[in-house]
């Protein structure tokens, strides 16, 4: 049921109200009170209210943010006493899609051991449902973005000035910065922007779950009207959101959409200090974990999934987490993929170097990818992991089988969602690159032949 992100899928099939209820049951459950939040999807509200008479039926008190992006709704987890949080979200997937996102007090997202928890009371119909007199509570707060980006400012401030206090025209006063919100809900950066001084133009900024003005995923090919137009107005930076405002990359000065293992990069040499570290995925590039290594820092990597970056990103001694997809943690803030943060003090960087020029102070390496369709993945990956594991004395397998040489890395993992094994290799030079993907496939075809899926 669950996935990398909580629950996802085809509203209809995969995702309906009777899941959401049966979520409300569970997590009620669990629970005494719970925020509830929802993007601008159009089938939102009919999850929602699914959701909250799962939630209520069972006698946990609900705490309804309404529409909001999905870190506003992570923070107010803890600022109104509440034991969980659920998203009616399907991020950045296409507008037939939605889904629900499970949340803890700290803003991180539910780990498998407790989606696990939920789960099993679905399947087992395992609900504590409450008589007349115990129905839990509902009440409606609308302060919830006002207070997130009453804290996006507050950490714009610290970021700008290493002060809380600044008055005047605001730190970001002399910054310029075009806002793709992409029809989603990440409207909270632009005005947090504006009250820090910046001069804020948008795109998109009418929510509407239809996404049409581009799709919801803030990539290179979705953000070329961005690219296009921050090298049109002469603009110092350019922002990009996805439905829910959890993810955020970004457009340079120069119009040239940030590559996200640049990205992190950057976002990691500024806030790790020697001796710190940076979790990561395991398919982040190599240009990252090169970069912070030469300011003294060490990436360390995790599962594919913003869930096990916070895990991560919560240890002592790690600084900053991140996905390349466009997941950012600051553990000091929130343990919660937060777009609006990650833009406010990207535009604090910005502010004191411009943003092309830390990207340009980073490696690009060449990185080769390549996908087998197979039916047979599973069996597959058993025998990939025996033979590497075999042939490698260091091969890890944390997440798939990834291998790092003297020339440079191979990954061979199986897609969470689709019939396929991604191949992901990377090296300092293009000849090293094209040489380690083709061993990489090498493997891969071999045990596929084996498996029956070749």
């Amino acid at each position: 049921m669950f996935g990398t992100s909580g629950i996802r899928g085809r509203v209809g099939e995969a995702v309906t109200a009777s899941v959401a209820l049966d979520v409300g049951r569970a997590v009620g459950t669990e629970t005494d009170r719970v925020v509830v939040g929802r993007d601008a999807r159009r089938t939102g509200e009919t999850l929602r209210d699914a959701l909250v008479a799962g939630l209520r039926e069972t006698g946990a008190d609900v705490v309804d943010a309404g529409r909001a992006a999905t870190p506003t709704v992570a923070r107010a987890i803890g600022t109104r006493d509440a034991d969980a949080g659920v998203v009616v979200t399907a991020s950045h997937n296409p507008a037939p899609d939605n889904g629900l996102k499970l949340w803890t007090p700290s803003g991180q997202a539910y780990p498998p051991s407790r989606q696990d928890v939920i789960e099993e009371r679905i399947r087992e119909e395992a609900f504590d449902l409450a008589d007349w007199k115990g129905q839990g509570e509902y009440e409606r707060w609308d302060g919830a973005t006002d207070r997130h980006r009453d804290a996006l400012v507050a950490a714009g401030e610290r970021a700008a000035t290493g002060t809380a206090g600044v008055s005047g025209s605001g730190p970001l006063a002399d910054l310029s910065v075009v806002v793709d919100v992409g029809n989603g809900m990440g409207g909270v950066t632009a005005d947090a922007l504006h009250r820090l001084g910046a001069a804020v133009e948008t795109l998109n900024a009418t929510p509407d779950g239809r996404f049409p003005a581009r799709p919801s995923e803030p990539t290179a090919e979705n953000c070329t009207t961005l690219a296009a137009t921050v090298g049109a107005v002469d603009v110092d930076l350019g922002i990009a959101h996805d439905g829910d405002a959890d993810r955020m990359m970004a457009v340079t000065d120069e119009g040239e959409f940030v590559p996200g293992d640049l990205l992190l990069a950057v976002f990691g040499r500024a806030a790790a200090a020697e001796g710190d570290r940076v979790a990561a995925p395991v398919d982040t590039s190599l240009a990252a974990a090169d970069a912070l290594a030469a300011v003294g820092a060490e990436l360390v990597y995790t599962r594919v999934g913003d869930v096990y970056v916070a895990e991560r990103a919560a240890e002592e001694g790690v600084a900053f987490g991140g996905e390349p997809s466009g997941a950012w943690i600051f553990p000091e803030e929130t343990l919660c993929p937060d777009g609006p943060l990650a833009a406010v003090r990207l535009a604090a960087l910005a502010a004191s170097t411009p943003l092309s020029e830390r990207v340009s102070a980073i490696d690009r390496y060449p990185i080769r990818r390549r996908s087998v369709e197979t039916d047979h993945k599973a069996a597959a990956m058993e025998l990939i992991e025996e033979r590497v594991t075999d042939e490698f004395a260091d091969a890890s397998t944390l997440d798939g089988v990834r291998v790092d040489t003297d020339e440079g890395w191979f990954l061979l993992r199986a897609s969470g969602t689709e019939p396929l094994i991604r191949i992901t290799a990377e090296a300092r030079e293009a000849d090293a690159a094209d040489r380690l993907l083709d061993r990489a496939s090498g493997i891969v075809e071999r045990a596929l032949d084996e498996a029956g899926g070749g």
